[in-house]
Formats: C-alpha cells, sequence, structure tokens
C-alpha cells in the first residue's frame, strides 16, 4: 500500500483526512480535532487546507444553516 504522509507529527495520511472530510469535518481546526494533524509544527495545515478545498465539505450547506455539519467523525487509525 502506498501511503502518502500529509502529518508526520502523528502519521496521519491523505487518505485518514479525506474520510475525515467525507465524515464531515470541513476545516483544518476540525481535522485537528479528529485526527491532532496540525497540531504539533503546523507544517501540515496547508496542504490539509489543499486537500479540502473550496466548497469539498459535504455538509457545508448545512452548517451554513446552523445545523450540526457532522455527528461521530470516525477516530485516528
Amino acid at each position: 500500500m502506498n501511503r502518502v504522509f500529509v502529518c508526520s507529527c502523528f502519521g496521519v495520511t491523505e487518505e485518514q483526512v479525506k474520510s475525515h472530510a467525507d465524515a464531515g469535518a470541513c476545516t483544518p481546526r476540525q481535522i485537528a480535532s479528529a485526527c491532532k494533524a496540525g497540531t504539533d509544527c503546523g507544517g501540515c495545515v496547508r496542504r490539509i487546507q489543499a486537500l479540502l478545498g473550496r466548497g469539498a465539505c459535504p455538509r457545508r450547506s448545512q452548517a451554513d444553516q446552523g445545523e450540526p455539519a457532522f455527528a461521530e467523525l470516525p477516530e485516528a487509525a
């Protein structure tokens, strides 16, 4: 398996970030809450932002309307 690490500090892969985004994490802060990526040296925050992209959150419209954007994010593997 070819793993591309986004966060070396916590061993978080691109696939994990995408999985958390699919579960509703729309911002680097929400990704950090889900798996700690971006909370140590901060070197991966721009990469996380790039992976999230503009409008990549499938639940953003819910959040914009004041509804919960996500229920429970999957734990980091």
